[in-house]
């Protein structure tokens, strides 16, 4: 028994032994381990080389900044300009047509049937229809003037929604309202007003009346000048309601002007005649879409296309001043990277260092391009009285391009200097 104890005594049991042991390998394990840097250590790393040779990152940056700036004046101006050129071509009508009736049938003079209006209304891309109609009228300052002294004036009933759709402007007084063409007042186009007389309208002033046919109405507005509807210059505009009740007019419209989706405005045209007249499509003559419209979308091609292969060209010179930059960073380096490789940072380290650098390099370059590129274009833009149009597409793909510039950039000089041994890079520093 006390040969068992002592032999207890001279051999412990090993408790909690295997937990020890399992501590001192992971205690091994660690000091070998590399040091994970996290997303902030990384860039406060990436950023030493801009800090420390600060003339030359901003030399470099300065050629980004000019590409993307190049590539933001070059897509933005163009794109004002052609906003402002889209708003002169609009006027003159791209989005809008004409019918006419063309043709009489015996006796009866040309007209679309009294349910046309709302036919038209009824094509999908058509936006707005508005409806004159001959009332084959005379109009007279007064009644001791002779009928041969206003000739080339045409009385026209005229839908209250007529201005919207023909782009045109008071110049005095009002339009027709639902109320007001229910009455007997009118309004005078450019050319008819000074015809007649009629000077511009004040307010509180009497109306100026004219004689139509053998019935007095009173003048309550005067239009400007119509680009798309010249004809209208030289007419007096009578109530939809009140040319029927005083002058006998028909309802049935003899002329129509609509608004409807640009990009379709080809198969309106098409569909136009026989849904204003089904019975007689011949007899109504629609005017093409302009010229303009051919222009205008030439223009937009045109523009794509040269906005593509200038930003290309902008990208490309930018990153190879970022890649030469970074080439000549981790040669004047060689003497940091071998001290960080023997002090234990793996070439994985070192590859993010100076790609975090390359990159951080041309987001900073990327950014200021933008915001000189943007001043640019607003100052141009405003100093030609364009509308300042500012594309989107074109600042997001200048800071993403920038980035994905850095990263093609940096990728060869990050693993040529992940690949200095720490021996061979203090040797030859």
């Amino acid at each position: 028994m006390k040969w068992l104890s002592l032999r207890r005594f001279a051999h412990p049991r090993p408790t909690g032994s295997r937990r020890h042991r399992s501590r001192r390998r992971d205690a091994a394990r660690s000091l070998h381990r590399p040091v994970r840097l996290s997303p902030v250590d990384l860039l406060r790393l990436g950023l030493v080389g801009i800090r420390t040779r600060r003339m030359r990152a901003a030399l470099s940056a300065l050629g980004i900044s000019i590409g993307i700036a190049t590539m933001i004046v070059v897509t933005g101006i163009p794109a004002s300009s052609q906003k402002a050129l889209n708003a002169e071509l609009t006027a003159l009508g791209t989005d809008r047509l004409q019918a006419v009736a063309d043709r009489t049938r015996g006796d009866e003079p040309a007209s679309f049937p009294p349910e046309s209006v709302t036919m038209v209304e009824r094509i999908g891309p058509v936006k707005a229809v508005a409806a004159v109609a001959n009332t084959h009228a005379e109009v007279r300052r007064s009644d001791r003037q002779g009928r041969l002294e206003t000739a080339g004036i045409t009385v026209l009933a005229a839908q209250s929604n007529l201005l919207e759709v023909i782009n045109a402007e008071i110049r005095s007084g009002s339009y027709l309202s639902t109320a007001t063409g229910r009455f007997p007042t009118v309004v005078l186009g450019s050319v008819a007003a000074a015809r007649l007389g009629s000077p511009d309208l004040r307010p509180g002033d009497p109306p100026p009346l004219v004689l139509i046919n053998d019935r007095w109405f009173g003048v309550i507005g005067i239009l400007r000048s119509v680009p798309l509807a010249p004809e209208i210059d030289r007419s007096v505009l009578v109530g939809w309601e009140a040319a029927h009740d005083q002058l006998g007019f028909d309802l049935r419209p003899t002329q129509m002007f609509l608004r409807a989706d640009e990009a379709a405005i080809e198969d309106v045209h098409a569909v136009l005649p026989a849904t204003i007249s089904p019975q007689s499509p011949s007899e109504v003559q629609v005017t093409r879409p302009s010229d303009a419209l051919a222009a205008k979308r030439s223009t937009e091609a045109t523009f794509s296309g040269l906005f593509l292969g200038l930003a290309g060209v902008a990208l490309l010179v930018g990153g190879i001043g970022v890649a030469n930059t970074m080439v000549i960073s981790v040669l004047e380096r060689r003497r940091e990277i071998g001290l960080r490789r023997a002090l234990g940072a793996n070439r994985r380290q070192i590859r993010g260092q100076f790609l975090t650098e390359s990159i951080a390099l041309s987001g900073l370059g990327g950014f200021t391009g933008v915001v000189l590129g943007v001043l640019g274009t607003v100052g141009y833009a405003v100093a030609k009285g364009w509308p300042p149009v500012i594309p989107l597409p074109a600042v997001t793909s200048g800071l993403c391009g920038a980035v994905l510039v850095g990263v093609v950039a940096g990728v060869y000089p990050a693993v040529r200097a992940s690949r200095l041994s720490p021996t061979a890079a203090l040797a030859s520093a």
